[in-house]
């Protein structure tokens, strides 16, 4: 009777480790797709960030030019 008893215990811890074992091994496999996913964003945000650098580059170096052309017309008017 205490043999039969301390097996059921034992099956059932058994039981108990092996479903806490599935809801882990489950939550690494939804840790990593969210991993795998935000890595796809960082390198979206990555190449966002640079595009609009560029914009901005661009705009800047446009707004110089014309500041530069109206100094020179303010200098030099025709």
């Amino acid at each position: 009777m205490i043999a039969r008893r301390a097996n059921t215990m034992s099956e059932r811890l058994i039981a108990e480790v092996e479903a806490k074992l599935e809801r882990l091994v489950r939550r690494c496999q939804q840790l990593d797709a969210e991993n795998r996913d935000l890595r796809r964003q960082e390198q979206e945000w990555i190449s966002e960030r640079s595009r609009l650098m560029e914009k901005n580059e661009l705009a800047r170096s446009r707004i110089e030019s014309l500041i530069t052309r109206l100094k020179q017309f303010e200098n030099h008017p025709e």
